[in-house]
């Protein structure tokens, strides 16, 4: 069993922290939030004062934070925890972030003797907590070997998806095809009401034939075909809009970065834009989808 340091437990990373504790691990937990704190000292876990002290006093280095200026300066700034971690420690960044910060904190890290990983997940919340994530990891092949017992105590798929910052790119490509086709779905069921095509018998076409795809099948946009899809518990939320704005600004800057034509991922961006200003406006979404459905 392996010290951990632990930095970043929002509503991902202290379930995450939570099943490295289950496994075993001892873990020393970092949060700005003492509350945080607080709930994972009540969980098991020490509270360091900073996380160059969590790094310190560990062997591996796990951390989820929020962007990549988050990352840069916790590994990278003053006080940062490539410059206070042992000789040969092993960090994991699980962090959804910008591929230019993942390569250039690997950089550093390797740089300073240290191996490390992105390895950002899908699964949400709920799967954080049943430690059922998928991890997308990026990084040589002893560093990845090294990370996958420790990513094995938080999820159930572990993917190599490459060198350094590949992690980032499959999180971003994968994101961003996921908020396409939830909009496209949502569409399609939208349409099929306008034209008297019931949803149920849509579902049952679309599942088993082309237009077959997760946002389908396992997040079904209206109640009744999928009975654990947010539709069916009144839409409570569970990967937040605002979320999937990030992953796909990500991806549009990716691909501006590298010369790639992204239309539907740069209309999906604007959609989601539209929507999480809104919402942030306090604007009563219940209206403007009977709007759009015609029925004011």
């Amino acid at each position: 069993m392996a010290t951990i340091a632990f930095i970043g437990l929002g509503n991902m990373g202290a379930p995450m922290m939570r099943n490295l504790l289950k496994a075993g691990h001892t873990v020393l937990a970092y949060d700005l939030a003492q509350d945080a704190c607080a709930a994972a000292k009540e969980a098991g876990a020490g509270v360091a004062a900073s996380p160059a002290d969590a790094a310190a006093g560990a062997e591996v280095v796990v951390t989820m934070l929020p962007a990549g200026a988050h990352v840069r300066a916790v590994y990278m700034g003053e006080g940062g925890v490539i410059a206070a971690a042992k000789p040969g420690s092993l960090f994991i960044d699980s962090s959804t972030v910008d591929v230019a910060s993942a390569r250039a904190v690997a950089a550093a890290a390797t740089a300073a003797g240290h191996a490390m990983v992105d390895a950002p997940v899908s699964g949400g919340v709920g799967g954080a907590a049943a430690g059922t994530l998928t991890f997308m990891v990026g990084g040589d092949d002893a560093a990845f070997e090294r990370a996958r017992p420790i990513l094995e105590a938080m999820g159930k798929t572990i993917v190599h998806a490459g060198g350094p910052g590949n992690g980032q790119a499959a999180k971003i490509c994968n994101n961003m095809l996921l908020g396409i086709s939830m909009i496209g779905v949502s569409e399609a069921f939208a349409l099929a009401e306008k034209l008297g095509l019931d949803a149920q018998k849509l579902f049952d076409i679309s599942s088993k034939s082309s237009g077959q795809c997760w946002s389908l099948t396992s997040y079904c946009p209206v109640p009744g075909p999928v009975p654990t899809s947010p539709a069916n518990r009144e839409y409570q939320p569970g990967f937040a809009a605002a979320m999937m704005l990030k992953d796909l600004k990500l991806a549009v800057d990716a691909g501006q970065s590298v010369g790639a034509s992204l239309p539907l991922g740069a209309e999906a961006a604007q959609l989601y834009t539209l929507f999480c200003n809104l919402g942030n406006a306090g604007v009563d979404f219940s209206g403007i989808v009977n709007m759009l459905r015609g029925r004011s």
